[in-house]
């Protein structure tokens, strides 16, 4: 208990001395970036002004772009930042913002994915009464728990995490962990484990339990059925599927490298597998449905046309 502090400032050590190269990062990071918010938001208005596409699965999909942008925010500005800067410092209610948004986005990505396997079940298994379930007013109560309870899980972590001793500063991540934090604790932290234990099964196994239920029940009846409708109800689960296997690795393991003892691994596997949630998904997010959803490709390919049309139309009238 010597060494306690109360620690205002976090040192975010992964950051070394890049030189004249860190131009090029954030030259990168900024690009990269830009594309990442173009490709959400143009599929955000693509069912947003699309009315035959306001339906659940749909909305959903729309939460799940908008969740993308909400938690890259809470990332990219400040990696932008710290590329640039020579002091890679934060604040500790900065750290601690960052934590409430990174994590609730972490959170939020796995009920939006429960809620979109909740619509596929009741579509594929059960879809004479789907519109019976599926009521604009049942959507909006999914949403609402979907959105509401994260919340509630991240404000519990921060609430213990921020009252906890510190006898340290230094995080080995580009941004500010939980983890990381609770383990400069100078106290034990058992209860700090039991709550985030806890708050893993209720916010993760039991959502992961629920969405491979819905998708054994899925390929059950697509065995059943005939090839067109495999085919048709595989296209639409394919893409929720290919985020949800990804998205898992990427958080198991990122939870399991983030509690090694080796500093090593830590600061190698899991900064490219904590990355990679933040970086990838949400750019892999809107490519993989744009690609595998027929109503949306046909809806962007609608919109090019009618821009094309109106340019081309434009001259034609002035001449008139």
């Amino acid at each position: 208990m010597e060494n306690e502090s109360s620690t205002n400032i976090f040192l975010l050590t992964v950051f070394g001395d890049m030189g004249n190269s860190k131009y090029m990062y954030f030259f990168l990071t900024l690009v990269w970036y830009i594309l990442m918010i173009l490709l959400n938001v143009i599929l955000v208005l693509v069912i947003f002004l699309e009315r035959s596409l306001h339906e659940p699965m749909y909305i959903f999909l729309c939460n799940l772009s908008v969740n993308s942008l909400y938690g890259t925010a809470g990332f990219f500005p400040r990696l932008l930042a710290d590329l640039l800067s020579d002091t890679h410092t934060i604040s500790r209610a900065g750290c601690f913002t960052q934590i409430f948004v990174i994590y609730s986005y972490g959170i939020w990505e796995f009920t939006i994915l429960t809620v979109m396997a909740y619509d596929r079940y009741v579509a594929i298994c059960i879809p004479l009464q789907y519109n019976s379930i599926m009521t604009p007013r049942q959507m909006i109560l999914l949403l609402a728990i979907a959105w509401l309870y994260p919340v509630f899980c991240e404000v519990l972590v921060i609430i213990f995490s921020s009252r906890l001793p510190l006898c340290g500063n230094q995080i080995n991540r580009v941004y500010c962990s939980n983890w990381s934090v609770v383990r400069l604790s100078c106290i034990p932290t058992t209860f700090n484990n039991i709550v985030g234990l806890f708050l893993a099964v209720t916010v993760v196994f039991l959502p992961l339990g629920f969405i491979l239920f819905s998708y054994m029940s899925i390929l059950i009846v697509c065995y059943k059925s005939s090839k067109e409708f495999r085919k048709k109800a595989l296209q639409t689960c394919l893409p929720h599927l290919i985020t949800l296997i990804n998205y898992s690795i990427v958080s198991f393991s990122d939870i399991a490298l983030s509690r090694s003892e080796s500093e090593d691994i830590v600061k190698v596997v899991s900064v490219i597998l904590s990355l990679e949630s933040l970086v990838i998904l949400p750019i892999l997010n809107p490519l993989i449905y744009g690609m595998n959803l027929p109503e949306i490709q046909k809806r962007i390919i609608n919109i090019r046309r009618k821009k094309i049309g109106m340019k081309t139309e434009g001259p034609d009238a002035t001449r008139h």
